[in-house]
């Protein structure tokens, strides 16, 4: 089943000058779009950074925590290191929202007003 999507427009765009790219890169207006971006995606990357860190560090230098049986077969170690994998996967879903969100229209706009369409 093929998706139904237009095709491509065969339109030119214009394509934007070194001098108007500076231009907007200077704009207060791609500037929040730069600090909405880092203020979520780096404290985040830290955040994420430490914690695995903290999950090599405790697997190398705490063996009897790490080892402890919580139940059947499963220690500490196989739940933290499933709870890795958890954090990535919901690290990811948050970013998207957030870009589908704030990032996203903000680039836009800038896109469509730098291509001529506004």
């Amino acid at each position: 089943m093929a998706a139904e999507a237009p095709p491509p427009s065969t339109e030119q765009r214009k394509l934007p000058t070194p001098e108007e790219f500076t231009e907007v890169q200077e704009s207060a207006e791609f500037g929040e779009l730069r600090r909405s971006y880092r203020s979520f995606a780096f404290p985040l990357t830290v955040a994420f950074i430490v914690w695995y860190l903290l999950y090599v560090l405790l697997s190398n230098y705490a063996g009897d925590f790490m080892g402890a049986k919580l139940f059947g077969n499963i220690n500490v170690a196989f739940v933290f290191g499933v709870l890795q994998f958890v954090t990535t996967f919901l690290i990811a879903w948050w970013y998207s929202r957030h870009a589908a969100a704030e990032l996203d229209p903000k680039a836009e706009a800038i896109k469509t007003r730098m291509e001529g369409g506004a």
